[in-house]
């Protein structure tokens, strides 16, 4: 006897989010269950590269998670990888070392222009 499956929801298309699997209930019937799309390990903002501590989830799932899941403590936690967040704290120092060094110059500068003048 072959037995004759029903789609349980109403979407008939093959789509990516209408994937089904067909199994065998304890009644003995065969029915459709619907597989749903394997979780992703969220990627960092800047070099793509996956998040280490971060719970893998679909959007919906990791909304509704816990804040622990979704990132680690630290600056941008679960948004930048580590070395991205280390890149920009050293580039942020950097610049303002840099600043500092225009400062000093610029105030040099402005000295030794003073020493010239009054020496005339």
């Amino acid at each position: 006897m072959v037995q004759r499956l029903t789609l349980r929801r109403r979407l008939s298309y093959n789509t990516a989010s209408n994937k089904r699997r067909i199994v065998r209930t304890p009644g003995g019937r065969l029915v459709y269950q619907y597989v749903k799309k394997a979780k992703q390990i969220p990627k960092c903002g800047h070099c793509k590269v996956k998040l280490r501590g971060v719970a893998p989830a679909r959007s919906r799932e990791r909304s509704q998670q816990a804040r622990r899941l979704k990132m680690v403590n630290r600056a941008y936690g679960g948004v930048l990888c580590h070395k991205c967040v280390k890149e920009r704290i050293v580039r942020a120092f950097l610049i303002e070392e840099q600043k500092i060094v225009v400062k000093l110059m610029k105030s040099q500068e402005a000295s030794s222009k003073g020493k010239k003048t009054a020496a005339k």
